[in-house]
């Protein structure tokens, strides 16, 4: 048996977000449904990295909860050019939190917002 664990993000716009999570080089591997609006895209990155989008109204169907207004999470991604992948989104106008710096630890992270403003940090092993 191969373990297997991954976010599930609530989003109000499913498409939207999920062309954001595309744009930091993850792909589709499957939406539901297959044609139209999705309710649910499952998300893949380098073998390395998975994750999901559902519609916010997924936790009160099945759980009985509702996510807060504010940030709901915030996500690591490790990129190969982090200025590059950065000046990517900046083209595509997604928000910049907080810009590249070095880290203490040996990394260069900046920050930007998905487009329902969680945040998410963009970092490079130096």
């Amino acid at each position: 048996m191969t373990l297997r664990a991954f976010p599930v993000i609530y989003a109000s716009d499913v498409e939207a977000v999920a062309a954001f999570w595309e744009l930091l080089g993850f792909r589709r591997h499957v939406q539901l449904p297959p044609d139209g609006d999705p309710g649910y895209v499952g998300l893949t990155r380098d073998r390395a990295g998975e994750l999901a989008v559902t519609h916010r109204q997924w936790a009160f169907d099945r759980y009985r909860l509702s996510p807060g207004s504010g940030p709901r999470f915030e996500m690591y991604v490790y990129v190969d050019d982090l200025e590059a992948m950065l000046a990517r989104l900046i083209e595509a106008n997604v928000m910049v939190l907080s810009e590249a710096e070095d880290m203490p630890w040996g990394e260069r992270i900046a920050a930007v917002a998905d487009p329902e403003g969680n945040p998410v940090a963009l970092c490079q092993t130096k």
